[in-house]
């Protein structure tokens, strides 16, 4: 059996790897800059072009993937920790799914151009909207099973509802608007929609590393869990909450970003003791580092038009389902 990394290593190698992406994602971009520019645009005693690009194009950019990208990873391992499933994300409770479509609302009919706000708020309610629609259909049942099953149906008809809007969007413009919001980016973020979304995470993250201890309870079973003194209707409602609202402000901003929920915390169990609450907080650096550092490949790696990171993190998620898939057939 492989030996585990100590707890303070592993954050702080972590920690250390998202902090050099994000330095990077600052220096490369069409216009390169060097680390004695950065600096002084940064202490303001810059040229105005280097100001521009660090404050009005870099810096937002950057923070949102470290945002974004913790929250993602964060929501990941607390689902596959509670559903005691490793194949699980924040799609796997529509919540991705069903915060697109608020989205796609508001661009097929026209309300994002009424306020730069208006988008992110049909995000976060349609996430919201998602956990009522997935508590009515769960009802009481506490088992893992009845809410994944309710996931897929709250999952589906998210999704139903973003296709129907594609093949009845008015004209090919609205329709490649919405395509290319769903396939997830960073590009051309500012400020505002750190703002929009920093709140979200920040609540969603509190929510979801407060669960840490009911979740190693709930690796014996619910009837083990509830004989511990786990309230589980209570872990359910805060796994929930702490899910819509976090990955329903990340979705807002920056689209529909899959797989990094799921690849992160299959790269950072093996280096911990496996129990869940060991793997949330280096599953939260983790994905900030990861989705930060592919954010900055979409932007280094040379094609005609800038790919998009929904791309680029399925794209990432292949190996992961492949070695999930070896393993199991080893076992059978």
């Amino acid at each position: 059996m492989k030996r585990s990394v100590s707890r303070p290593l592993l954050i702080g190698v972590l920690a250390a790897l998202a902090v050099v992406a994000a330095i990077a994602s600052l220096l490369v971009g069409a216009v390169n800059l060097s680390l004695g520019r950065l600096f002084a645009a940064a202490t303001g005693n810059g040229d105005h072009i280097a100001s521009i690009i660090l404050f009005d194009l870099r810096l937002p950019r950057a923070l949102l993937a470290l945002a974004v990208g913790a929250m993602l990873g964060l929501a990941g391992a607390a689902l596959q920790g509670y559903l005691r499933n490793p194949l699980a994300e924040p799609s796997v409770l529509g919540t991705s799914n069903a915060a697109a479509l608020g989205a796609v609302a508001a661009l097929y009919f026209g309300l994002a151009q009424i306020h730069p706000a208006v988008l992110p708020l049909l995000a976060i309610g349609g996430a919201l909207l998602s956990l009522g629609l997935l508590f009515l259909l769960s009802g009481n049942a506490e088992s893992p099973l009845t809410l994944i099953l309710a996931g897929l149906a709250v999952a589906t008809l998210a999704g139903a509802g973003i296709s129907l809007a594609l093949n009845l969007s008015p004209n090919p413009f609205a329709a490649m608007e919405i395509m290319t919001w769903l396939l997830g980016s960073l590009e051309n973020r500012s400020f505002d929609h750190l703002w929009v979304a920093l709140p979200c995470i920040a609540v969603g993250s509190t929510m979801l590393l407060w669960d840490g201890r009911a979740l190693d309870a709930l690796t014996l079973g619910e009837d083990a869990a509830q004989a511990l003194g786990t309230d589980l209707k209570r872990t359910r409602l805060r796994l929930l909450l702490g899910t819509a609202i976090g990955v329903g402000g990340a979705v807002a901003v920056a689209g529909a970003i899959g797989f990094v929920g799921l690849i992160v915390p299959h790269l950072v169990r093996p280096l911990t003791d496996r129990s869940p609450s060991a793997i949330l907080l280096p599953s939260a650096i983790g994905g900030a580092a990861l989705l930060t550092l592919a954010d900055l490949g979409v932007r280094i790696i040379p094609t005609t038009s800038e790919l998009k990171l929904g791309v680029v993190t399925a794209f990432l998620g292949v190996p992961v389902f492949l070695l999930h898939l070896m393993r199991e057939r080893r076992l059978w």
